[in-house]
């Protein structure tokens, strides 16, 4: 299954100046795949250390943290060499052990010509940072998201209409309407699969999704073991009455997250610590309300408002219960559920190709449902889950604040006009910063 963070790991491979990787990202985003890909690909050999399972392995960062040491028992344990530049050095699960982690600084002041990566799911809220620091400056991230509906598209063998949604992007050139129709279709694939790697790996070879409901509930009932292993068992009961709230606050009218949908006389005070850690654990996504429209937009941020999105859309389709005939059906519905499935899936993408996530609101009632951040302005977007559509707040907005155009995301054909530009919902993963 090809991933686009595959060229980050050879870039990183190329450095320099290469420092320790850390690969970052919620459960089964495929963290260890890409990882053992990358190994098999681009080096002679890999040695592979699962620190949760391989106790007697992880019981060696216990003692003396010094590279020799480390790398003399790894092949003693492993039976192979490790040699500089040839080896490929993974410690999956690197959050179950503190010690490994200060084992990347040490590598990385000591022993350099050795390439370590490290995967961590939860690392932000996993390690006791009041007996172990993070590596801060010595250690080079990446973040590793969902499938997006790009490497959806690959993983279909579809790549040819990937490149094509590309090409047309380029000059606003609508599709010939057949064409369009069936990636309208596809994108509704997408948003009852998702892009969990599992899950589309399931899909691909039965094509049943009914195959992938079994698969998706694993994942979440993964991430609710998770809240109970990684945070007290008030917090816990506290993170999980947030998460399960998400369906019921991208329902409303206004998707602003509110702390009364989780519990009536809901607060930040009370909720908030669990808000950051589904944001930290990568099991949800953040966009924060901006006051204004100037440059640069993250100083307007509103902190206390803002919405949250589940970082994986698919798995959203599934604990609301929306059926999939809904979804999947080529009449126009009034479901309002499908416009909060298209505003996550658009998150998710943006989120994908590092776009930070903004919306704005002004003191009335006109709303902006993402605004980015280009060299030439402040650019509004208003996202549509079908073709009939109005673009009154975000005429408002890019007049205001002089956005050079605004984009329209909709399942209407590529066009721009009136300073416009029309993105079919298949075409999001082209938006980049």
């Amino acid at each position: 299954m090809e991933r686009k963070a595959m060229a980050e790991l050879v870039k990183w491979k190329d450095k320099p100046h290469r420092m320790p990787l850390i690969v970052n990202g919620a459960r089964q985003v495929g963290k260890t795949y890409i990882l053992k890909e990358f190994g098999e690909r681009y080096f002679e050999n890999t040695i592979y250390v699962h620190l949760e399972n391989q106790i007697a392995v992880s019981a060696i960062f216990d003692g003396d943290l010094t590279p020799k040491r480390l790398v003399q028992y790894l092949e003693a344990a492993y039976n192979q060499t490790i040699m500089p530049e040839k080896t490929l050095i993974i410690f999956d699960e690197i959050q179950s052990n503190e010690r490994a982690l200060m084992a990347l600084k040490v590598f990385c002041e000591e022993a350099p010509q050795y390439h370590v990566v490290a995967a961590g799911s939860l690392l932000g809220v996993a390690v006791n940072r009041e007996k172990y620091s993070f590596p801060v400056g010595k250690v080079d991230e990446i973040n590793l998201y969902p499938l997006d509906f790009e490497e959806f598209l690959w993983a279909m063998d579809k790549r040819f209409f990937a490149e094509e949604i590309r090409s047309h992007f380029a000059d606003s050139m609508p599709f010939e309407n057949g064409i369009h129709q069936m990636l309208i279709e596809l994108y509704k694939q997408y948003l009852i699969t998702g892009g969990m790697p599992a899950v589309v790996k399931q899909f691909v070879e039965t094509q049943h999704f009914t195959d992938i409901v079994d698969i998706q509930s694993r994942i979440v009932n993964e991430y609710l073991a998770d809240m109970a292993k990684y945070a007290t068992p008030a917090t816990s009961v506290k993170i999980r009455a947030c998460y399960n709230s998400i369906p019921a606050q991208l329902a409303k009218e206004n998707t602003k997250f509110q702390y009364k949908i989780v519990q009536r006389g809901g607060s930040a005070t009370l909720f908030g610590e669990s808000i950051d850690w589904l944001e930290s654990a990568g099991i949800v996504l953040k966009c924060q309300k901006t006051q204004h429209g100037y440059m640069p937009i993250s100083v307007y941020a509103d902190l206390s408002d803002f919405k949250l999105y589940m970082a994986d859309v698919g798995l959203l389709t599934m604990k609301s219960g929306i059926s999939y005939q809904t979804i999947l059906s080529t009449i126009e519905q009034d479901n309002s559920f499908l416009g909060a499935l298209a505003e996550n899936y658009v998150a998710q993408q943006l989120m994908a190709n590092r776009v930070p996530l903004y919306y704005w609101k002004n003191d009335n009632t006109a709303e902006v449902d993402f605004v980015l951040q280009t060299d030439n302005g402040i650019i509004p977007v208003e996202v549509k889950k079908g073709k009939r559509n109005k673009a009154i707040s975000m005429r408002q907005f890019a007049g205001k604040y002089e956005s050079p155009y605004s984009i329209r995301i909709s399942q209407k054909h590529f066009g721009f006009d009136n300073g416009i530009k029309a993105i079919p919902l298949y075409a999001v993963f082209c938006i980049s910063k």
